[in-house]
């Protein structure tokens, strides 16, 4: 992004084993309903994605780490500091939020510049910097227009603009892609990474599994206020080796290629898509496509290539929903 914000890194964030936030038993309710519970976990530099359907506690958890929620217990430092009542810490954070924006009679300039304006910048780097971000995010030519104008999409990306003009160490992110029309979600997606590739670390949450596929592999996956699992998406997918995989194949000879794969032992079923028949060992019935079930999946790719070439077979198609990371969340909430 040349002509931009540096936003450079610090020496802080080169420390490849820095602990962007940390988080110890930590927990935050209202009244009977728990909000976080019980959370300990720790957040490397990088952007590190936040999945949870709505209601899982992710924004709880995100304004429990900007300072503004206080825990009812437990710890949390973000940047090696203490969050609570930390008006320096802000200096350092950025925060996008998921709600609809309360500044309607703004335009989008003044918004923007209200908030540089925050941070301690005077009237001519306000409204430089402001200009900058607004750039960034593709919203320069509406910024003269009133925010109540905006479409959902252009309030997201306004949104981000503010959280971006004080060059923040690490941004947080509440469903910023909520909105967006596809070519609005590649925009933000690339920016993100830019800006991750500059230094900053993102935290993002998101209930579209395939956004933050887009983003990183690494993950928090929370659901009623718990962390169920972290890591890489390669990591949590160890965890589900026990479950059926299935896989689904587009052949001009399905009920052959189903006697083929069925005498194997880590095949439970075959199932032919248009025929709506379950085929398992004893029987099979012509149809078109099929869906393979298996409990061992890279058994069962390494093995498919060889029995191809050795059976005259062809396979135009080969594709699994289980290898995304929506199978992962399924299952792991299941």
């Amino acid at each position: 992004m040349e002509g931009t914000l540096s936003m450079k890194p610090t020496e802080l964030r080169r420390k490849e084993k820095l602990k962007i936030v940390q988080t110890e038993n930590l927990s935050k309710w209202y009244g009977e309903v728990m909000g976080v519970n019980d959370v300990t976990l720790t957040i490397h530099p990088g952007i590190t994605g936040l999945l949870g359907p709505n209601g899982a506690g992710k924004t709880s958890l995100i304004k429990v780490m900007t300072g503004q929620l206080k825990p009812n217990q437990g710890k949390v430092k973000v940047l090696n500091q203490p969050v609570w009542n930390n008006p320096d810490l802000t200096k350092q954070v950025g925060y996008c939020p998921d709600i609809e924006l309360a500044y309607q009679f703004m335009t989008g300039f003044e918004f923007v510049t209200f908030f540089a304006t925050l941070s301690g910048y005077d009237k001519t780097e306000t409204e430089s910097r402001s200009l900058q971000v607004l750039e960034i995010v593709d919203m320069l030519p509406a910024k003269d227009r009133p925010i109540a104008s905006y479409s959902k999409g252009m309030r997201q990306r306004i949104k981000l603009a503010q959280a971006l003009v004080h060059e923040p160490e690490l941004l947080f992110l509440d469903e910023p892609l909520t909105g967006l029309d596809p070519n609005g979600r590649r925009h933000v997606i690339s920016l993100l990474k830019e800006l991750a590739d500059k230094g900053i670390s993102i935290v993002v949450s998101s209930h579209i599994l395939y956004e933050i596929e887009a983003l990183t592999e690494t993950i928090l996956l929370i659901h009623q206020g718990r962390i169920l699992a972290e890591g890489t998406i390669s990591d949590i997918r160890e965890l589900i080796d026990e479950h059926p995989h299935k896989v689904y194949l587009s052949t001009d000879e399905p009920r052959r290629l189903a006697q083929v794969c069925l005498p194997f032992e880590d095949i439970l079923s075959v199932t032919f898509v248009n025929g709506d028949d379950v085929v398992d060992k004893s029987e099979t019935k012509k149809a078109d496509d099929i869906i393979i079930e298996t409990v061992k999946p890279d058994t069962f790719y390494a093995r498919l290539p060889q029995l191809l070439i050795e059976n005259d077979l062809n396979v135009s198609q080969l594709y699994s929903p289980d290898d995304n990371l929506s199978s992962v969340f399924k299952y792991l909430v299941g």
